[in-house]
């Protein structure tokens, strides 16, 4: 009895002397958060002039996890410029400035981060590019020519800026609306095309800029109001007229002076068929077209795609967001071929950027707008492990939607890996039968071998069911007739 007296009073003194004192029978306050969301972490917005608080970017830097939170067209309050520490205290810091941003750039040779229209260095100093603040900045980029001082700034409405990382003077370069369109906004406006310009990147020796322009009349065919083009510093050149929302790439692995492989560059957007994933090959100099399924048809307007990205999300490990499908993204480039890809989950969280940070993966969000209540949103902090648990990979999409086809005319590749179940349905109106000829890339290296001709007889319909578990990396569907009111529409679950 006196022994077990005694261990239990020395149990007592052990935890008096290490535990946390408890006064008013309450265990010490900590942070409040279910699965991975904070409360505390939330930007809000007023209630005076309701617009939209969504975080459009996620940093690192200075010890801290930073991020900028936006309003719809610059309008409303609540919105700027946060720090948070590693105990999970947010500060809004002084310097903030309410608008629609959703920018972020690493400057390597200054050694200064940007995000929204302010540059931090490496001791959390926050300085501010006051000529351009006032302006929906999308993307800041690397300069073509003097990339040790200045960067490019494209904002929403499609002017590209450059600006000294050291003076923060800018200087409109062009207005990238009216050299693509040749036409002013008003008058894009009025034959329903909304210029709404969502990424930009500069990779071997161009920059790279994508509208995500998509109304009614791009879903029903009447219009292409969407752009991805290029930029080599004299000439513009339009690469595709549907909507983009993002393009990234990765620059060269190093080996001393020589460059073993990368310098891929990658555009993600969509079109009435499926989502579309543009590839561009250093090797060749140029750039191919890839379809994939569309997650959902939530997001099949320009506004509702805020802001798929591609990011490196953890060192050396690339993911893409791509309507309603989150992917695997190797920027490896051998032989000049991207490597496959792989669907991780589907989701509708509106994910406007992603970043590591703590050994977290940490997701940006755009939760609740003005029609609902009061705007606010926030971050949750999980692990890349956990996306894995979210919806199984499905989606739709066609290669060819509703489109009069010419004998042997090859589609893009559509993604086949990653899914259990898939069906490809096949239609058109001609009167008389036409062959379907569907090829697939095994390896992913651009080699194809045929797997079946399917016959669809005049003006009919049909379909072929895949073997469950039957994939390749991709697939490819050749006309051998000329066939009018074609489609050839892909489901997988």
């Amino acid at each position: 009895m006196k022994k077990l007296m005694l261990i239990t009073l020395l149990n007592l003194l052990i935890f008096n002397t290490f535990a946390q004192p408890i006064q008013n029978n309450k265990l010490p306050a900590a942070p409040i958060q279910v699965n991975g969301v904070f409360p505390a972490l939330s930007v809000v917005g007023v209630h005076e002039g309701r617009s939209e608080t969504g975080i459009g970017a996620l940093m690192v830097w200075a010890n801290k996890l930073w991020m900028v939170s936006y309003v719809a067209h610059s309008y409303g309050g609540g919105a700027g410029l946060y720090e948070i520490n590693d105990d999970m205290t947010m500060i809004r810091r002084p310097e903030s400035v309410t608008g629609t941003y959703a920018n972020r750039m690493v400057h390597d040779p200054s050694n200064q981060a940007i995000i929204g229209p302010h540059i931090i260095d490496t001791k959390g100093n926050v300085r501010t590019f006051q000529e351009i603040q006032g302006h929906r900045l999308t993307a800041t980029m690397r300069h073509l020519f003097h990339p040790d001082s200045l960067v490019y700034f494209l904002t929403m409405e499609g002017l590209l800026f450059e600006a000294n990382v050291y003076s923060l003077k800018t200087k409109l370069v062009c207005d990238v609306v009216e050299t693509l369109y040749h036409q002013s906004v008003k008058e894009l406006y009025n034959k329903g095309i909304y210029t709404h310009f969502k990424g930009g990147y500069t990779g071997n020796g161009r920059v790279i800029v994508g509208n995500n322009a998509y109304q009614e009349g791009d879903y029903t065919g009447k219009v292409h109001g969407g752009r991805l083009a290029e930029w080599d510093g004299k000439t513009w050149t339009v690469l595709d007229s549907t909507a983009y929302i993002e393009i990234n790439g990765k620059q060269s692995y190093q080996f001393g002076n020589k460059p073993i492989y990368g310098d891929g560059i990658w555009a993600t957007g969509w079109d009435r068929a499926s989502a579309k994933l543009m590839f561009f090959s250093p090797e060749s100099g140029k750039w191919r077209t890839y379809r994939l399924p569309k997650g959902s048809q939530a997001w099949e307007h320009a506004w509702n795609t805020e802001w798929m990205r591609i990011r490196e999300a953890q060192t050396e490990r690339y993911m893409m967001d791509l309507f309603g499908i989150m992917y695997e993204l190797p920027v490896m480039v051998y032989g000049g071929n991207m490597l496959p890809i792989k669907p991780i989950c589907n989701h509708l969280r509106v994910i406007p950027d992603y970043i590591t940070w703590r050994g977290l993966l940490v997701l940006a969000g755009d939760q609740t707008d003005n029609f609902v209540g009061q705007p606010q949103s926030n971050l949750q902090f999980t692990t890349i492990d956990e996306l894995w648990k979210w919806g199984k990979p499905s989606g739709w999409g066609a290669v060819w939607r509703e489109e009069n086809l010419k004998t042997n005319q090859i589609s893009d590749p559509y993604l086949m890996n990653g899914f259990d179940k898939k069906v490809v349905h096949f239609s058109h109106q001609s009167d008389h039968p036409v062959h379907f000829k569907m090829e697939v890339d095994l390896l992913g290296n651009n080699q194809w071998v045929t797997y079946q001709t399917i016959t669809v007889p005049s003006k009919g319909y049909t379909f072929h069911s895949f073997p469950d578990a039957y994939s390749a990396q991709w697939i490819r569907i050749t006309t051998m007739e000329d066939a009018s009111n074609a489609t050839v529409q892909f489901v997988y679950q």
